[in-house]
């Protein structure tokens, strides 16, 4: 039994259908692929978020090609920071940088930069100490703590370390300099993920690769069962044994399970265990915190309004957090090309006051704030607002909180000794800010770990600050050699 149609469920069924091995799918919504589904309103496309499909796993990125079954696109990578009313090239760019500073500031924050390389914070906790370090305590102020503290709703002194180590991806100032000064996005031979300038993406939106996995997978005899959510998890004697599903209208049933694999919120799984685990095991789940999502998906009736994907708003004075283009990820996301269709990204509290708001509220609000920020120059009155959307995501993003760390090290031990057929995989089932590509791996290798019998661990994908994929004696190589892979499904 596989829990959820995400990136990481349907990459595990898609990995044990090549061996042979069928099973069940249980998935809460209508719609496959997770955060990384597609929404579809009148015609206009929308992601939850943008992604862009880049990986340093060769394995993965031929993956993507065979599951979608067709090229991708090859989209330019255009992102820009919006703050105090101009433009900033991200990554940064000295000359774009200094002609909208001036030469006193940027002088200071060039002055900042090197105080923080020659002292920085030893062993840094929190996201501010570890960002300081990279960047200097100016430029941390002007390009980091806003949108940080939008995203995450608390001080950027309350988020861990781990999540600025992972998200940044061993970049620095003097990184973007260097890729802005010799015009490459590798240092020393190695690939700056954050400094990529061009990106593959599914003409129809991320979606369009997760119905065509989900379809290969129902034609390699698995079941996905649509709308059904999974209750109680029976174990017994260090195994689950049984699943119970419970569909959207009010039915349940149990299914045996010989091994599951888990992509639902480690929260979640935790309390549905059937018999419950140990009280501080139980304490510990329920300590982890979670970041909500919505977005408002805006149709203009103008065409071509700005270049980007997506723009990074970082003025405290509205709440939007991030605009995305969608026409600008594919002309197929848009079935009128006299419009356009904004998404604006808002993070939220589950049941907070923007959560809860009517959508013609949201609606009214996002276009408000859009001509407020200057992002569509001065003549916004001249716009016509032509229809609105609004998606509300739950438990979009783990939270990386003080002691975080020690309470998902105090699950993953309890599960490894307690429950021998359980694997947790993807974002939400591992409780980390995970990539398409990491919530893959992790499915691949447990995945194989069943097919194969290989032993290695899927939590081992993505522990570190450099982003190393998999393992670090596997940095640039497949999750395991293509001839042992073919020779297996042979």
């Amino acid at each position: 039994v596989i829990i959820g149609a995400g990136p990481a469920g349907l990459t595990a069924a898609y990995e044990l259908a090549k061996h042979g091995i069928t099973g069940t799918i249980l998935e809460a919504d209508s719609v496959v692929g997770g955060i990384a589904r597609t929404v579809v309103r009148e015609g206009y496309r929308f992601d939850l978020g943008g992604h862009r499909f880049f990986t340093k796993v060769k394995e993965i990125d031929h993956l993507w090609d065979e599951m979608l079954g067709e090229p991708m696109l090859i989209r330019p990578r255009t992102t820009r920071i919006l703050y105090d009313g101009k433009f900033y090239d991200y990554p940064l760019r000295p000359w774009n940088a200094l002609r909208n500073m001036g030469v006193v500031k940027a002088a200071s924050c060039v002055l900042s930069y090197f105080k923080a390389r020659l002292f920085p914070i030893h062993n840094p906790k929190n996201f501010e100490q570890w960002v300081t370090n990279q960047f200097g305590k100016k430029l941390f102020n002007m390009f980091f703590k806003s949108y940080t503290e939008k995203v995450w709703g608390c001080p950027c002194s309350e988020i861990g370390a781990d999540w600025a180590a992972q998200r940044i991806k061993g970049l620095s100032l003097g990184k973007a300099v260097w890729g802005a000064l010799f015009g490459t996005n590798k240092i020393g031979g190695k690939i700056i993920k954050t400094l990529i300038d061009e990106f593959k993406y599914p003409r129809q939106g991320p979606g369009q690769l997760w119905e065509a996995c989900a379809k290969t997978v129902v034609e390699k005899n698995w079941r996905l069962e649509m709308q059904t959510r999974a209750g109680a998890i029976q174990w017994r004697d260090g195994r689950v044994v049984s699943v119970e599903t419970r569909s959207a209208d009010g039915a349940t049933a149990m299914i045996d399970c010989d091994q599951l694999m888990s992509t639902m919120p480690l929260r979640e799984l935790l309390h549905a265990l059937d018999p419950k685990p140990p009280v501080e095991i139980c304490a510990a789940a329920s300590a982890l915190a979670y970041r909500d999502f919505l977005i408002v998906a805006i149709v203009l009736d103008k065409p071509d309004l700005f270049p980007d994907n997506w723009v990074y708003i970082h003025s405290p004075s509205v709440r939007v957090g991030r605009i995305q283009n969608f026409g600008n990820w594919s002309p197929e996301m848009i079935p009128d090309a006299q419009t356009s269709c904004l998404g604006l990204e808002y993070f939220v509290f589950e049941g907070d006051d923007l959560w809860a708001s009517p959508d013609e509220k949201l609606i009214a609000l996002a276009f408000a704030e859009l001509k407020a920020i200057g992002l569509l120059g001065k003549n916004t009155d001249a716009l016509r607002l032509v229809k609105g959307f609004v998606m509300r995501v739950p438990k979009a993003y783990p939270v990386y909180d003080p002691g975080y760390v020690e309470r998902l090290n105090l699950i993953r031990g309890w599960i490894g000794r307690s429950i021998t057929n359980l694997d947790c995989l993807g974002r939400n089932g591992q409780h980390r800010y995970n990539n398409q590509d990491h919530s893959m791996a992790t499915a691949l290798i447990a995945a194989r770990n069943i097919a194969l019998a290989e032993h290695r661990d899927p939590w081992a994908v993505n522990e570190d600050a450099e982003y190393h994929e998999i393992a670090e004696t596997e940095r640039q190589a497949p999750l395991i050699p293509m001839a042992v892979a073919r020779r297996a499904v042979t």
